[in-house]
């Protein structure tokens, strides 16, 4: 069964036909979808969503790029946000979160602030974390041995193999999506290649990183299975097993996904 483990159904981009992408979804045999927070404005909106549409789960988070325009009582909200949520089966992690540096112009030092935060609370509630890692895989990993979070995934991953396999030595699964699809990410297309099974999880990031049938155009949660062709055929397996494999990665890492995969649960 195909699990998207990262999309942003919530985002203005669906306004227009959210619930015809849904629909399309689950028309593709996408049976579950995790959809992360970015900052405060939007925790009620992925709340709302995974509550309004079976097989969606949520996490609760401030992303690395929103960091600059949060206010600091913004991490007191998340908390609160998080309490309030902590007996939620839909709520899966504490996400999106992480560093991000490639976009330039962002203050570093608050996004290490705002992550070391953030971890801390994933541990003492005891959930896993979505990670958004963009050119900063060792930093990350350095916050992720302080605090030692239960796991989760490095979503988008781009490292090295072994900054790769330092992640996996943690607990997490990574994440492969639309960059996967294109013949010149030969070194996401690599990783695929040559990690073990466990190692992987298929996203959409919808709207954004469209695979290379669709790009520049919006993405959907509908192309994870032409997503899931593609990782198939680079791993020399079965679409079939590609599928089962990363299903069963994706609820050892989110252990509350299971609730909504009723195969496995």
């Amino acid at each position: 069964m195909l699990v998207d483990t990262h999309c942003h159904l919530d985002a203005a981009e669906f306004d227009g036909d959210r619930d015809r992408v849904i629909a399309a979804m689950r028309s593709a045999g996408v049976v579950a979808a995790v959809v992360p927070a970015v900052e405060r404005g939007n925790f009620d909106a992925v709340r709302g969503l995974a509550h309004a549409h079976p097989g969606v789960g949520y996490a609760l988070g401030i992303h690395p790029m929103y960091v600059d325009r949060a206010r600091d009582d913004d991490l007191g909200c998340l908390k609160q946000a998080l309490d309030a949520s902590r007996g939620d089966p839909l709520l899966l992690a504490v996400g999106e979160i992480g560093l991000d540096f490639f976009v330039e112009g962002l203050d570093r030092q608050r996004q290490e602030r705002f992550l070391d935060a953030q971890l801390a609370m994933a541990r003492e509630l005891g959930l896993p974390v979505i990670l958004h890692v963009r050119r900063s895989q060792d930093m990350v990993l350095k916050h992720l041995r302080r605090h030692r979070p239960g796991g989760g995934i490095a979503h988008a991953f781009n490292g090295s193999l072994q900054q790769a396999r330092a992640f996996l030595d943690l607990g997490f699964s990574l994440g492969f999506g639309g960059a996967m699809t294109f013949e010149r990410s030969l070194r996401i297309r690599s990783l695929v290649r040559e990690l073990p099974d466990e190692a992987h999880v298929l996203e959409t990031d919808s709207p954004d990183i469209s695979p290379a049938w669709l790009h520049p155009r919006r993405n959907e949660p509908a192309e994870l299975a032409r997503i899931a062709g593609v990782f198939a055929q680079l791993r020399g397996v079965t679409p079939a097993e590609a599928i089962t494999q990363t299903a069963d990665n994706a609820a050892r890492v989110l252990p509350r996904l299971a609730g909504l995969l009723p195969a496995l649960a």
